[in-house]
């Protein structure tokens, strides 16, 4: 490989990244001109990804895109154990029975990004339970407690009192494990899986193997442009989702926000996106360059056809071109998880009342993301980021925290 396709390659793999460990060992691999064996693994523990998923994903077609050949490891050994990273808790084991039909969703689910010819989809299962009672305690010979109490979650559970379960300690040997019976060159995570990832470096050496180079890839934050996205704060957009409310969710987020989600989920090239960001400074309106964004998204996923319609249905839902260019962008507390509609219109500034806000409603006057509100009971939960407008002329773009 030559020194400039050797750069070009380097400055993709870099984009988005956290970290990698070690680079220089990189660079290295890639010098040699050869197709790497790049792993990332995934336990089944829910049956949709949603787009915090992908930036991973996106990662490992880049490296597709340049050559390299892709394990798509599938924790089905793993995801019987339940990950306990960040867990304040034991995770509960998943059945067989809901690992195989997880798993069965994922692999139709990453084909939308990945070029199924050039991906290798392996379950940890093969090795692992080859392996037997006597050869899993003989990997666990291989670390030491002391090693698993410097990991951040482990250290403050045992500080704290809470319990830890044997088997857990177990979760991060067979991840690295993994990577000696893949053998792999790099594997990718997110940040929160810095330590299973440097525990393959570690198991890779002690097996005689070169070691692994380790890619951190950063969490991405949700609707609400604060927590990490997630069905459970329900800040996410599910990749599986119809296209209309793919692109509702997409046109919510702030326009900070936009260029995060440039960087980790757009496949375009950095310098197109630096230019969008100059001509937002240089006066076009943010939403023009956001429905890029979700054209490219939804037709990833679903087609170009349903994301013109979704755009369509978009701009008629807000009176084709109703919608104000600037809006208030308004954070209201709501210290029980949720706030009603009426008290959130009061505090957005919106209406003069709740009382006000009823009559609003019952008048269907109010709408959120153009969607029009019809029961004045409804309630708005935190960790979200829509549109509210009153009326024709007032909007405010309301974040509930």
């Amino acid at each position: 490989m030559n020194t400039s396709v050797e750069n070009e390659a380097l400055e993709l793999i870099k984009r988005g990244t956290e970290e990698i460990l070690v680079e220089e060992e990189l660079k290295s691999k890639l010098a040699r001109g050869k197709p790497l064996r790049i792993k990332a693994g995934f336990d089944p523990t829910a049956p949709d990804l949603h787009l915090g998923h992908t930036v991973l994903i996106n990662k490992l077609r880049q490296f597709q895109d340049l050559g390299h050949e892709i394990l798509f490891l599938i924790g089905d050994f793993t995801g019987m154990i339940g990950d306990p990273t960040g867990k304040s808790t034991t995770r509960p084991p998943l059945t067989p029975e809901q690992v195989a039909e997880n798993a069965k969703t994922y692999q139709e689910q990453i084909f939308k990004i990945l070029d199924p010819d050039k991906t290798q989809v392996m379950f940890n299962s093969q090795w692992m339970s080859e392996m037997g009672s006597a050869g899993l305690i003989q990997l666990a010979a291989r670390h030491t407690v002391a090693r698993m109490l410097e990991r951040d979650d482990f250290s403050k559970r045992y500080k704290g009192g809470q319990p830890i379960a044997i088997h857990e300690f177990l979760y991060p040997l067979i991840q690295g494990y993994d990577s000696v019976a893949m053998k792999a060159d790099v594997e990718l995570g997110g940040t929160d899986q810095k330590f299973n990832l440097l525990v393959g470096r570690e198991l890779q050496k002690q097996y005689g193997q070169e070691q692994q180079v380790v890619l951190t890839m950063p969490l991405l934050e949700g609707l609400d442009g604060v927590q990490k996205m997630s069905k459970s704060l329900g800040n996410y957009i599910g990749i599986d989702e119809p296209a209309e409310e793919m692109f509702g969710k997409l046109m919510s987020i702030s326009d900070e926000l936009m260029w995060r989600y440039f960087e980790l989920l757009s496949f375009r090239p950095m310098h197109e996106i630096a230019g969008f960001r100059q001509q937002v400074e240089e006066g076009t309106n943010p939403r023009d360059i956001k429905f890029l964004l979700c054209e490219e998204i939804i037709t990833r996923f679903h087609n170009q056809a349903a994301a013109n319609k979704a755009k369509e249905s978009f701009i008629a839902r807000f009176q084709k071109g109703a919608m104000p260019d600037d809006m208030p962008e308004v954070e209201v507390a709501a210290p029980d998880g949720s706030i009603a509609i009426a008290n959130l219109l009061k505090i957005a500034d919106l209406v003069k009342s709740t009382s006000d806000a009823m009559r609003m409603i019952k008048q269907g006057a109010v709408r959120i993301d153009g969607e029009r509100v019809t029961d004045n009971k409804v309630t708005i939960a935190t960790g979200t980021q829509h549109v509210y407008q009153v009326g024709k002329r007032r909007f405010a773009r309301v974040s509930v925290v």
